[in-house]
Formats: C-alpha cells, sequence, structure tokens
C-alpha cells in the first residue's frame, strides 16, 4: 500500500475549450461595448483579429484532436500559454496595465494550479508575470475620451503592478495547496476502499469454502461407493487391490475435510463470531516472532467478555497498529482490553520514541509519516503515511474513535487508544454497511466513550 502511486495529473481538452469559448465571447462583447456602446476610440479591427486567432485556435483543435482526450501537463501548459499571450496582446492594445481587465492575467495561472504540476504552474506564473511586466512599460493608451485622456500615476500604476504579481503568487499557491489536499485525501480513500474490499473477499471465503463443499460433497460420495465395489470385486492377490484401497481412502480424507469446513462455516467461531479475545489474538499472532515481546493484557473476570463479528475492517485497523508499534517499539508492546456494561476499549502502548510532538495534531490525516523504522530506513523504505490514515478510517467505521498520544513520563512511547460502545462492537457491520458509509462520508465514530479503569472520556473530532 505504501507503493500507491500519485493519480496523473492532466486536464481534459475539452475543459480549455470550453473556457476559451467563455473567454472569446466576454472579449468581444467588452471590445464591442466599449467602441459602440461608450463610444471610446479603440483599434477593434486588431483586437478582433486577436479574439478571432483565439477563436480560430479552438476550431483546430476540435478538428484534430478528440474533445475528450485528456492533455499531458507539457501541451495544456502550452494552451494557457497561448491564452495568457493572447490576453497580453488584447491589453497592450487597450491601455496595459490600466485596464482594469488586467487581474484576467490571474486565470491561466490559477487553473495550472488547480491542475497541473508544481513546475508547471511556475513556468506559466513567470511567464504572465513576464508579460505584466512589459505591460507597465509599454502599451497603447487606455480607451477614453479624446478631450479628457485618462492619465494615471506612475506610482498607481506600480501598485497595480505590485499586486497582480503578489496575487499571482499568492492565489497560485493557494489553489495549488487546496487541490493537492483534496487529491491526496481522494487517493488515500482510494487506497482505503482497495483494502477493505480485499478484506471483504476475505470473510466471503468461508461461504465459498461451504458452497464449494456441498458441490463437491455427492461426486466424491460416488467415488467412494465405486471404489469401495472395485475394491470388493478384486481379487486379493491383484496387483491393483492397493492401489483401489489408497483410491478409497483418499476420497475418505477429502470428504472429511469438506464436512470440517462445511461446520466452520455454518457457524464456527473462526468465520463467523469470535470474543474479544479470541480477535486480539488473531490480530497478534502474526507480529510475535520479530524479536518484540508483545503482552496481552486481559481483565481478570472474564464472564462478560464481549463477542462481536470478525470485522475485516476491525481485524485489519488493529493490526497495521500493532504492527507499527512492533516497528518502533525497543522490547515490548502491550496491548490491552476492557470492557464495562456499555464500552469496550483496546490500548497498544510500546517502548518506543513515541509519536514526533509536531504532527501529534495531523495523525490519522493521509500522508502523515508518524514515525521513522530504524528497520526500515535500513532498508531504503520510505512510506507514504497511509497505514494510519486507513487503521483510523476502517476503525471509525466500524463504530470506534481513535486516540493518538504518547506515555506518560518517566515511561517512553506511543499509545494508541480505540474505544466502542459494545452495542456497536457486539452487533457488527456488514462490509456493504462500510462501503455505504464511506461512499456517502458518513462518520460512524462521533459517539461518544467512557474510557475505563480511571481513564478520562474522549470523543472523536
Amino acid at each position: 500500500m505504501d507503493e500507491l502511486p500519485h493519480l496523473q495529473r492532466n486536464v481534459r481538452l475539452d475543459t480549455l475549450m470550453r473556457l476559451r469559448w467563455l473567454s472569446v465571447a466576454g472579449q468581444t462583447a467588452a471590445v464591442l461595448v466599449v467602441h459602440f456602446g461608450l463610444d471610446f476610440e479603440v483599434p477593434i479591427w486588431a483586437c478582433l483579429a486577436v479574439i478571432a486567432l483565439s477563436a480560430w485556435m479552438n476550431i483546430a483543435l476540435r478538428l484534430r484532436f478528440s474533445t475528450v482526450q485528456r492533455l499531458d501537463p507539457e501541451r495544456a501548459a502550452w494552451l494557457l500559454a497561448f491564452d495568457i499571450a493572447e490576453l497580453s496582446v488584447l491589453l497592450f492594445l487597450t491601455g496595459g496595465l490600466q485596464n482594469p481587465f488586467s487581474f484576467l492575467l490571474l486565470a491561466p495561472v490559477l487553473i495550472s494550479a488547480t491542475a497541473l504540476p508544481p513546475r508547471i504552474t511556475l513556468m506559466l506564473g513567470v511567464f504572465a508575470m513576464l508579460c505584466a511586466s512589459t505591460l507597465f512599460f509599454v502599451h497603447f493608451p487606455l480607451p477614453w475620451e479624446a478631450a479628457d485622456p485618462l492619465e494615471l500615476p506612475a506610482i498607481y500604476l506600480l501598485a497595480v503592478w505590485l499586486s497582480i504579481l503578489i496575487t499571482m503568487g499568492f492565489i497560485g499557491v493557494y489553489a495549488w495547496q487546496i487541490t493537492e489536499e483534496s487529491r491526496q485525501l481522494a487517493e488515500a480513500l482510494a487506497a482505503t476502499e482497495l483494502v477493505l474490499a480485499r478484506e471483504q473477499h476475505l470473510s466471503q471465503l468461508d461461504g465459498l469454502a461451504a458452497a464449494a463443499a456441498h458441490e463437491l460433497g455427492t461426486p466424491l460420495s460416488t467415488i467412494s461407493v465405486i471404489a469401495r465395489e472395485l475394491e470388493r470385486s478384486i481379487s486379493a492377490e491383484s496387483r491393483h487391490r492397493a492401489d483401489v484401497r489408497l483410491l478409497r481412502e483418499q476420497a475418505q480424507r477429502c470428504r472429511d475435510i469438506l464436512s470440517k469446513i462445511t461446520e466452520l462455516s455454518s457457524g464456527g467461531e473462526l468465520f463467523d463470531r469470535m470474543p474479544l479475545s479470541a480477535l486480539i489474538e488473531e490480530v497478534v499472532a502474526p507480529h510475535r516472532d520479530f524479536g518484540i515481546e508483545i503482552e496481552v493484557a486481559l481483565p481478570p473476570a472474564r464472564e462478560r467478555e464481549p463477542v462481536g463479528t470478525r470485522n475485516p475492517a476491525i481485524l485489519y485497523g488493529l493490526g497495521n497498529l500493532v504492527e507499527n508499534a512492533v516497528d518502533f517499539a525497543r522490547t515490548t508492546v502491550q496491548v490491552a482490553a476492557a470492557w464495562g456494561g456499555d464500552d469496550v476499549v483496546i490500548t497498544i502502548r510500546d517502548d518506543g520514541p513515541g509519536f514526533a510532538g509536531e504532527i501529534m495534531d495531523r495523525l490519522g490525516e493521509p500522508y502523515v509519516t508518524t514515525r521513522r523504522s530504524r528497520a526500515k530506513e535500513e532498508q531504503g523504505e520510505v512510506g507514504l503515511g497511509l497505514g494510519f490514515f486507513i487503521a483510523k478510517t476502517l476503525l471509525e467505521r466500524s463504530g470506534a474513535t481513535v486516540a493518538f498520544g504518547n506515555r506518560k513520563a518517566p515511561e517512553s512511547g506511543a499509545e494508541v487508544t480505540i474505544g466502542w460502545l459494545r452495542s456497536d462492537l457486539e452487533r457488527g457491520k456488514s462490509p456493504h454497511e462500510w462501503v455505504d458509509a464511506a461512499a456517502l462520508g458518513g462518520d460512524s465514530g462521533t459517539e461518544n466513550w467512557a474510557t475505563l479503569g480511571g481513564r478520562t472520556k474522549a470523543s472523536a473530532s
């Protein structure tokens, strides 16, 4: 999962063409209104020729390419650079930076910031700044009354130039940041859904096993009957008698195996419901033989132990957190469980370095790497920070709240506390409910839960 690639940043050709048609319509209307409506002197034919060039570009693109084609960043950058150049020529003909429409130079840079890589956006921003700087010094007069021409002070034009440059940089960076966070969240949710689908397939294996056992039962019975009859009809001295006996024994063995699978799939603890202690043991077992001692602490009184469904979301989420604790622990990881009449709490502690203070408020967000594992650093592995996000998301879909923190001094290490309402854990959710909740953006982890053993109350944020 750490190798999940980022989605390619590109833009549809049809999107750029629609925006350019909108620009052509707006520019044509502005030129005609100023020239004929306000009766200002405008080099109208030159302006219309520049606008016609932009329209011709759209027509040529439509004839040459499919509108549904997605452009690679470099080609999209050339088209946006053409838009900047076309607008700059229009501003050159109509007053330069004195023209109030000069702020439209921001538009192509903003489009690039939301859809293209930062390198492309930076180049387009520099090009737009060069065009704005040129228009500060070189331009035709602003269309105005000939008897009373408008002369703006140089200091005012300098302020306009600076405002365009500063706004271009600020809005470009802001738009890129917002879009990047949305893109990362979408990729992380896609990774979560992929993990959930895989775990759902695993949880369905018991049903497939039961179906296979039922379908194979009849032909195996037939094979057993025929093998038994052949064994009876073959004389004791025949060299094939041992082979027929082996065939009958192996057919009977297959029937016994299928019988066990059917029993497990018909309501056994392994595939249906399991007590909390069995769930914790299943989560912990794959991580025991790595040189780190894993202690499981359960209450001495076990008569009211919660029994829930074998929830793939809980198994994967807890397993990810335990694996992370084992990666960073020095000697010991402790998994402690406590329950009461209404609440169930699992706490995972390690004796490693703990979480870094600067990321404590962002734990559980996508692409936030929590800690650096020495083993992974030696192997050259760099994680994307999706593990905690996926674990937290899946656990919250099951009705849990997740709290991250560090152990209190003098002890060192990280501490992750997961709490459920007992009814949520024992009832469980079907895989369809998890997927529907994720698709609808529902939050099933907003209930407050009371911690046990003297701990304070917490709630999901």
